[in-house]
């Protein structure tokens, strides 16, 4: 049976509702830790990573096709892709999802961890021996300076994962390879160690912060452990890694040498250099291009889940659309479905609300599609949102509206369908204004904008992850600047509740808020296609959630 074939079979019988399952950060409770390979029990080396396949190869070059052009390279504080790809195969985690599963969390430089009874307190046992690139020790003061970086940032330092942390009161150094997080109350287990394991969550050395103010965001290559370390780079064509000879992963990374070429998603360049055999991974191809790849003898590629949704921010500091009733008028105002095949031939985008469509949370495909906004006939909705405008005090339109666009083809597609549609039902005259993806979101933290257009990531399903992140108050990702205090004490309950039954109940209640007093406008969520040639081996994208916690590369090889 050919690679191919095989992998469509398995990827196949992988149906929604196993997929979530799988899922170690599908649901909460203790399940989960007892059958990870590292907590308490497990000793030091007992635990090493390999390639999936028996008698994999060493050698080679993996020539990588994926977005490089980020706007600094401080992965702590970035939300894009066009960081982790490059600099990713650079570093290690604390603890991390398996790259053969994409979901199981295993031992990384934490060989095994403990979660005490009340829940309130993670103590990971960290690995001797371990080396940064430039000869350096990794100890638990590492892993501290990393963590209170991402849990409490000093000034003019922003991280996204922060919320993630939220419970987290107190980072305690037991002795050089031991270390304790203390949280000031419960929360779900599986909840705690998926953030752990988030690939964002690189661990560098507190010296390294120390001599930059801890602001890495100018500084190119610092230090880490990781399998590839860093050779070269010319700015938006290629960053070259070679293998670390001192792995601590012994017989890890099979490769010898990486070259990651800056191509854009979703664009033809990217598709066309992978057809044309210029590189051997595309990440992020367009269906157009990935349909050729499946038909290629030789080659495979595959959808899967991304973590990242494309909203339009609204700027609730900009009158009048601190008015929830404007807001949810021009929600109502866009054909989600029309919007989902005006980018059909660039991704495979998915039509959803405020949760992840594909997740347990999500209120059900088949009543979404009852719901105004979301409805396959705009009639009703239209009618809806010219009735709010009204209200409001604006039945004519508004005029000279700055929408500002992420240099990105699907931000591009959509900000013109957009642009027609609020004109349309509302009479919202928008002028576009194209801003560089590596400066998109700085122009958005900033509040230079009404209307922006682009994509955030999150690390988790889980909704206290994004609750937080994108709508909570002062959330990182929060770029309306949109706060609603019902929802905010909602989301509190939310975090702290154990009950899976009751988190889902609370959840729905957080819905039905955000439906009516909008933080950003859902035009829809992510999915992805890889594409490659079956010589590489040792990778499996096919039921990964987000492609932030599978970039190392470290279990890949060529067959060749």
């Amino acid at each position: 049976m050919s690679d191919r074939h095989t992998r469509t079979k398995l990827a196949s019988v992988m149906n929604r509702r196993t997929f979530l399952k799988s899922l170690g950060i599908a649901a909460g409770g203790a399940a989960l830790v007892s059958r990870l390979p590292g907590p308490a029990g497990a000793q030091e080396g007992t635990f090493q990573l390999r390639a999936p396949e028996p008698n994999p190869k060493s050698g080679g070059t993996l020539r990588y096709g994926v977005i490089t052009a980020a706007a600094h390279f401080d992965i702590h504080q970035s939300g894009t892709v066009a960081n982790m790809a490059p600099q990713g195969p650079m570093y290690d985690n604390l603890i991390r999802r398996d790259p053969r599963d994409g979901q199981t969390i295993i031992p990384d430089l934490a060989y095994k961890w403990e979660i005490a009874p009340d829940g309130k307190t993670y103590t990971f046992f960290l690995r001797k021996g371990v080396k940064f690139h430039d000869g350096a020790d990794f100890t638990a003061e590492d892993v501290k300076a990393t963590f209170s970086r991402i849990i409490w940032p000093p000034k003019g330092v922003v991280s996204p994962r922060t919320p993630l942390f939220s419970a987290v009161s107190e980072i305690r150094i037991l002795d050089p390879h031991r270390i304790e997080f203390r949280l000031s109350e419960p929360r779900p287990s599986k909840f705690m160690l998926g953030a752990f394991a988030s690939g964002w969550n690189v661990i560098v050395r507190k010296k390294t912060l120390e001599e930059n103010d801890y602001n890495l965001r100018q500084v190119m290559t610092y230090p880490g452990t990781g399998p590839f370390r860093h050779v070269s780079r010319k700015d938006k064509e290629v960053w070259i890694l070679e293998k670390n000879p001192n792995y601590w992963n012994k017989g890890l990374p099979y490769l010898d040498r990486l070259e990651i070429y800056h191509l854009p998603p979703f664009s033809p360049e990217l598709g066309s250099a992978l057809l044309a055999g210029k590189i051997d991974y595309a990440r992020a191809l367009d269906p157009v291009s990935a349909k050729k790849v499946k038909e290629t003898r030789g080659m495979s590629s595959t959808p899967y889940y991304q973590s990242v949704i494309d909203p339009v921010w609204v700027n609730n500091q900009k009158k009048p659309f601190g008015d929830p009733r404007v807001r949810r008028a021009m929600h109502l105002a866009l054909d989600h479905h029309v919007l989902v095949d005006v980018v059909k031939d660039v991704a495979p985008f998915l039509v959803g609300g405020f949760i992840y469509p594909f997740s347990e949370w999500a209120t059900p495909e088949e009543e979404m599609a009852k719901r105004l906004g979301y409805q396959r006939d705009p009639k009703a909705a239209i009618q809806e949102a010219r009735r709010l405008m009204a209200e409001a005090g604006y039945p004519t339109g508004l005029k000279g509206v700055d929408f500002v666009v992420r240099e990105v083809a699907t931000s591009k597609l959509f900000s013109v369908a957009i642009q027609a549609m609020l004109k349309e039902a509302l009479n919202i005259e928008t002028k576009l204004r194209t801003v560089q993806f590596a400066v998109f979101f700085d122009e958005m933290q900033a509040g230079n904008f009404d209307l922006g257009i682009g994509a955030i990531v999150s690390t988790l399903m889980d909704p206290s992850d994004y609750f937080n992140a994108w709508y909570g108050k002062d959330g990182p990702q929060n770029y309306s600047k949109w706060h609603n205090q019902a929802f905010q004490t909602l989301v509190k309950q939310i975090d702290r509740e154990l009950d899976e039954a009751k988190r889902k109940a609370l959840v729905r209640q957080a819905e039905a808020i955000l439906e009516q007093d909008l933080p950003l406008l859902p035009v829809t969520w992510e999915k992805l296609i890889d594409g490659w040639y079956n010589y590489v081996k040792g990778h499996n994208p096919y039921n990964i959630f987000g492609i932030y916690d599978a970039v190392r590369w470290d279990t890949v090889w060529l067959d060749k």
